[in-house]
Parts: structure tokens; C-alpha cells; sequence
């Protein structure tokens, strides 16, 4: 029997299988696809944007450059320089409807627990180059890949779950399901989805155009609808308010894409040939709980929005980070009581979040007579500093914060990578995929208590190049800030956050 089966073999499902790994696990994943490559997965039509929040997971992971270097020349970011104190000012921000806005206008003095990171920025990849980068190192942490398995029942007793694929049936004390927006996990283990309805059918489509110069690049908002063009030969996204009538009910044929290109666009440009195209909605759904008994959903399973802002991949690898160690914890009997539940407490508002922004975001391209009124007006605020700034916030994937129970702003946020002078970033103690404390005093007593979580809580002490006025934090596998202290150092206080989020001490 395994420790967990992973319904998906998708960056999702292949990030969660490495974090799994990391924590001793032994994993399972069940892929439905056959072949690992996919011309949807591919460029351009497996385009995908990682955040700057993303990438700081797989810097802190040592996956960075990896998936640089396999998504090409377009991954393209900024990274601290070795030395450097203070972070760069942000060089890009997320667009917003459609609207672009200019990273010129963020305040960075919102930010203030901000240090250099080689993660920095988000970049360009596909999911095809993050999917081949997971594979590889998921493999060599000893996971099983079954390929043309997809999963057709599941059940599950008070010890274990069985399910079935292929014919075949696995057995494990945990399954998660990571199988996409249709997932059938999710109806398998009769999980409530509720959301919103659609009110566009989108396409995204590789074609050839007759006329390509009467396309510009870029997002454009029309009366009708909106448009995307790329520099990537004959890459075409369209979104027609149609209430998501056309989505999956007929074939997308080249006809049918024209008559839409020409409407939203209002031209009479002719597509000469359609090689690849497939269509989306705005449905905006989400389940009421991330877990069942020893059922569990991450990423689109749980969750799926419109792709406007391209937040899909990063809420995923979001989950995949804070249930990893959770859950590998759980298998191996270390984990405090509660702490699998605290997966659903803390992703689901930051899903939920996302959703919402992703609905006002169609709710400002909704064609009407008041929607250009209505278009301008958020423009003119969103490109102010306040709204440059909060949209910079929402989608950087960086200062989400998860409420921990105390009032200290750190707390429950991403750690800056700190960095400490003639030793380690916090992004290189992070590769081992377990909890540590920083200490920049060199206090004894704090060495002696992290002590009692060895195994489970790595100890690092040094002077930092900046440590922002803090005395000594306590970080989570997953990066973020379990307790912080920046007055008089409080052993009690540590000894409280190390066992509510690591269990008991051992002595």
C-alpha cells in the first residue's frame, strides 16, 4: 500500500508528487494522458505565466533554473544580484481586463518586508516545460508514474482508499485528486463545486491569417469582446460573450472561429487554416471543502476560474506547497492535531480570492452601452499607485497572507529570502522541504529548543545582510513565516508556534 496516490500527472499533481517525496513519502501518480508531450501543452498554446510567487517556490526548491532553461528565451526575468541589499524596484505587473499597467506606478514602500530574491519576477513558460522539469525530479525522488491510467472509481474506509484505473486497483492511506477542472475525483468522492455561471465561451487556437497586419499585438477590448494576439506565429485567443453557450457543444471548426474573430474584431479578416484550437469558459467554481475523510483536491480539481491573469497554474502550485508537507507529516505520524485541516482553512479564501478577481475582471469586459463608461473608470483607478499597487498584490503570488493567529504583519506571509552574510540564502535551507528557524542574534537557548524539532526543524544562525529588524523567525516548509520575533526574544513563544506547526518536541 502507498503512503499517497496522486490522481494527475500535470505540474500540479507532479509538484505535490516531489513535495511528497521530499517528506519520505512513497507516491503513486496516475496520469490519463499516454504520451508526456501534448501540442496543447506545448507553444503556444500551452502558454502559461509563472508569478514571481511560483518561481520563488522552485527557487526554493532548486527547480528555478531548470524550468528557465526549459521554457527558452521566452522565460524572462530579473533576479537579485548576488550582493544585493535592497530588492529591485518590481519590473511588471499583471494586466487587468485586459488593461495594461505600468510597474512604474507600484509603490514599493507597501511592501516593506521585500529582499532581493534570484526569484524576483514571474516569467513566461508552457506547460509542457514545467510538466518535463517535475517529471524529471519527481522520478529521481523515487515517484511512480503510471501513464493511461485514468481514474474510474474510488472508495475509502477509516485506513486507506482504493482506486481504480486502468482496470487496476491502487490502494493508499491518501489520495488527492489533481486531475483537472472536470476532475473525476471530485465526483467520485461526491464533493460539493459551487460557484458562478459563464458569460463567455473563450478559444485559444494556432491558425493562419490571410491578413495578419489588421491584428494588432496584445490584449484588445472591442464592443463586442476581446482579443489576443501574441508574437507566436498564428497564436490567437478570442472571448465571446455568449453566456459559454458554444463551449464543448460543436466542433471548432475554421468557419465557426471566423465568423467569431470577425464579429469580436469587427473586420473581414479570413482564416486560412485552423491547426489547433480549443475553448474555455469563465465558470467560476470552487468546492466547499478541500478534503474529504482521506479524499483531498488541489488546483483545478478544486478550483477553476477564467485564465484572465493566468493565476490557474500559480493558485495550483500554491496548493501543492502548503498540503505537501502537511500531508507528508500526517503520514508519518508527526503532524500536530488539526494540521491536514489547516489546508482547506488556509487556501481556500486565497482560491476564493482569485475567483473573485477573476469575476470583476470579466464583469469590466461584459459588452454593453455603459461598458466603455464602465472601463475607463476602473482604468483611471487602477492606474494610480493605490491601484497599480493592489493589483501588483493580488497577482504577484507573493503577499498572500494566511491568518495565523497573530498580529504581527510578518506572520503568515511569504519570508524574504534572507541571506546571511558569507552563508546561505533561506531559499537554499528551504531545499530539504523542512521548517527553519533563522536566528540573527547567535542565541543559545533558541539553538537548544529548535533542538527538540530536529529532524523536522533545521537550525541557521549568522549575521544577515538585512534582517529587517528582526531578532529570529521560525519558517513553514512551504515558505511561509510561522512566528517572528522582532523585540525581546521570546522562547515561549517559539516553543508554541514550533509545536502547533511541527508537533511535539522530542524532548
Amino acid at each position: 500500500m502507498r503512503d499517497v496516490v496522486i490522481a494527475g500527472g500535470g505540474p500540479v499533481g507532479l509538484f505535490l508528487a516531489t513535495e511528497l517525496a521530499l517528506g519520505g513519502c512513497s507516491v503513486l501518480a496516475l496520469e490519463r494522458d499516454e504520451e508526456v508531450t501534448s501540442p496543447y501543452k506545448a507553444l503556444p498554446l500551452g502558454l502559461r505565466g509563472l508569478s514571481a510567487g511560483s518561481a520563488e517556490m522552485f527557487y526554493s526548491r532548486g527547480l528555478l533554473e531548470a524550468v528557465i532553461d526549459a521554457s527558452g528565451a521566452d522565460a524572462k526575468r530579473v533576479g537579485a544580484a548576488p550582493d544585493a541589499i535592497e530588492a529591485p524596484t518590481p519590473r511588471d505587473v499583471s494586466h487587468f481586463a485586459g488593461m495594461s499597467l505600468d510597474a512604474a506606478d507600484i509603490d514599493v514602500s507597501a511592501f516593506p518586508f521585500r529582499l532581493p530574491s534570484p526569484a524576483m519576477e514571474g516569467f513566461m513558460t508552457s506547460l509542457e516545460a514545467v510538466s518535463k522539469v517535475l517529471a524529471e525530479r519527481a522520478i529521481a525522488l523515487g515517484v511512480d508514474i503510471v501513464r493511461g491510467a485514468p481514474v474510474t472509481a474510488v472508495t475509502q474506509d477509516d485506513q486507506s482508499v482504493a482506486v481504480t484505473a486502468a482496470g487496476q486497483e491502487y490502494r493508499a492511506r491518501y489520495l488527492v485528486g489533481c486531475d483537472g477542472g472536470r476532475s473525476t475525483v471530485r465526483g467520485l468522492a461526491r464533493f460539493d463545486f459551487v460557484g458562478t455561471d459563464p458569460l463567455f465561451t473563450g478559444y485559444v487556437a494556432r491558425v493562419t491569417f490571410a491578413d495578419p497586419q489588421q491584428l494588432p499585438l496584445g490584449f484588445n477590448l472591442t464592443p463586442n469582446g476581446m482579443y489576443l494576439r501574441t508574437p507566436f506565429e498564428g497564436h490567437l485567443g478570442m472571448m465571446d460573450f455568449d453566456g459559454g453557450r458554444f463551449d464543448r457543444s460543436r466542433p471548432l471548426t475554421r468557419e465557426h472561429l471566423q465568423e467569431v474573430l470577425r464579429r469580436i474584431t469587427d473586420t473581414d479578416l479570413t482564416l486560412t487554416d485552423v491547426h489547433l484550437a480549443s475553448s474555455f469558459t469563465d465558470r467560476a467554481m470552487q468546492v466547499t471543502t478541500y478534503r474529504k475523510g482521506r479524499v483531498l483536491l488541489a488546483g483545478d480539481a478544486a478550483h477553476i476560474q477564467s485564465p484572465l491573469g493566468g493565476q490557474g497554474l500559480n493558485l495550483g502550485i500554491g496548493d501543492a506547497a502548503n498540503l505537501g508537507w502537511k500531508l507528508a507529516a500526517t503520514v508519518h505520524g508527526t503532524a500536530p492535531e488539526g494540521l491536514l485541516d489547516t489546508y482547506t482553512s488556509e487556501r481556500h479564501p486565497v482560491g476564493a480570492a482569485i475567483l473573485d478577481w477573476s469575476r470583476a475582471q470579466v464583469a469590466t469586459m461584459k459588452p454593453g452601452p455603459n461598458a466603455p463608461a464602465l472601463r475607463q473608470l476602473v482604468h483611471e483607478l487602477l492606474s494610480t499607485p493605490d491601484g497599480t499597487t493592489l493589483a501588483y498584490r493580488k497577482t504577484t503570488g507573493l503577499f498572500d497572507r494566511y491568518d495565523l493567529g497573530s498580529a504581527q504583519p510578518l506572520v503568515g506571509s511569504t519570508a524574504p529570502d534572507f541571506h546571511f552574510e558569507d552563508g546561505p540564502r533561506l531559499g537554499d535551507l528551504l531545499r530539504q522541504g523542512r521548517g527553519v528557524v533563522l536566528d540573527f542574534t547567535g542565541d543559545h537557548a533558541l539553538q537548544c529548543a529548535a533542538r527538540s524539532w530536529q529532524g523536522r526543524i533545521q537550525y541557521a544562525t549568522g549575521t544577515a545582510h538585512n534582517d529587517l529588524g528582526f531578532n529570529a523567525l521560525l519558517v513553514r516548509p512551504d515558505g511561509v513565516v510561522a512566528w517572528a520575533d522582532d523585540q525581546d526574544l521570546d522562547l515561549k513563544a517559539f516553543r508554541q508556534a514550533a509545536t502547533r506547526w511541527f508537533g511535539s518536541p522530542q524532548n
